[in-house]
């Protein structure tokens, strides 16, 4: 396969989705009706998955495929000359998650072997064979409902089922990805607007990706009024049926076991030590030292993935609002997928 024109092809892919999220609905052609009924599908089948949700995710996808951070991307490694098979488990918690794990193969020259999540399996084929077209037919995949003849394979599963998954590629070259969330740490002087933006990562896909916020450190004498205040903007949240069922439920299991926590009607606040909190409940902590909040990420660096704080605390953070914008070069758990495809 020729890498050139599978660059190509995806800038190309970069442009065709740009157009279509630009467009009006009364402005579609045949190809853009096309992609708004399989966006529709998703919805009807998984309603997670809404349409703002899964055009973010494409929007997302058609800011990155661009010639210079393809390139940049790809430099740092080595083409294998000899084409793999590498089977690919993909997870369905958001939109498109597995997408960079197929983009990774097919650009180390080996064929991705698909077996695509019950929970998102329409956009990725319709991507995938438009990237094909787009690249003069120099991109090769195959999906499958089961793993077999495969040299590689990369899994991702809940904590339970990894164990499964390490069990039964125990033989093969493989990377198991488990459950992983991310916190932030505020020092107390964040601007409205960085609140407004910490929102984005706690709320972006309602909570339910591994870079989206679920643990909050805050100062001792930090008011939590504050952060209330900042999340207004995702209150229409509560007006998703699946959301609000989650929202009820731990806010009645909270009262029955009479538990403090702060409620402002769409999201709860609970101070808890724990890094994974339930859907519609965030966790805090305060703290009186940096350093006893450093010791906590070091014990957990295994199931954290992101943090998002100020440059300034030294916490190899990420900026607000960057969790669920994640370069080419970011990597589920933290793994580099590529150095990995080197090796197979």
């Amino acid at each position: 396969m020729n890498t050139e024109n599978q660059v190509l092809g995806l800038i190309e892919l970069s442009d065709y989705i740009k157009a279509f999220l630009s467009k009006k609905t009364e402005d579609y052609n045949q190809d853009d009706v096309d992609i708004e009924l399989l966006l529709q599908k998703t919805k009807i089948e998984n309603q997670w998955f809404t349409l703002e949700n899964q055009k973010f995710a494409l929007q997302q996808w058609a800011d990155l495929l661009t010639a210079e951070s393809i390139n940049g991307w790809l430099k740092n490694y080595s083409i294998s000359k000899i084409s793999k098979r590498v089977g690919l488990i993909l997870a369905g918690n958001i939109p498109l998650v597995g997408f960079h794990d197929v983009v990774s193969v097919v650009l180390s020259n080996h064929i991705p072997v698909i077996k695509l999540s019950s929970k998102d399996k329409y956009m990725i084929p319709f991507l995938l064979k438009k990237w094909k077209e787009f690249s003069g037919d120099q991109v090769q995949f195959e999906f499958v409902e089961r793993l077999e003849n495969f040299d590689a394979v990369i899994a991702t599963g809940s904590n339970n089922t990894a164990r499964y998954l390490e069990y039964y590629f125990k033989n093969h070259l493989s990377i198991i990805r488990k459950n992983r969330t991310s916190v932030a740490v505020l020092k107390g002087d964040e601007t409205e607007e960085e609140l407004q933006l910490l929102a984005n990562d706690i709320f972006q896909y309602f909570g339910l990706g591994c870079r989206n916020v679920t643990r909050i450190f805050i100062p001792q004498d930090y008011v939590i009024d504050r952060l209330f205040e900042s999340f207004i903007g995702f209150q229409d949240i509560i007006n998703h049926h699946k959301y609000a069922n989650n929202y009820d439920y731990n806010r009645a299991v909270y009262l029955l076991n009479q538990d403090k926590f702060w409620d402002n009607n769409f999201v709860m606040l609970k101070e808890d030590d724990k890094l994974f909190s339930p859907l519609s409940v965030i966790n805090f902590s305060r703290y009186t030292s940096l350093d006893d909040v450093k010791d906590f990420i070091a014990e957990n660096e295994e199931n954290i993935q992101c943090i998002v704080a100020k440059d300034e605390l030294g916490l190899d953070s990420i900026h607000f609002g960057d969790a669920q914008n994640p370069g080419l070069d970011t990597y589920a758990d933290n793994v580099d997928t590529m150095k990995f495809l080197e090796m197979v």
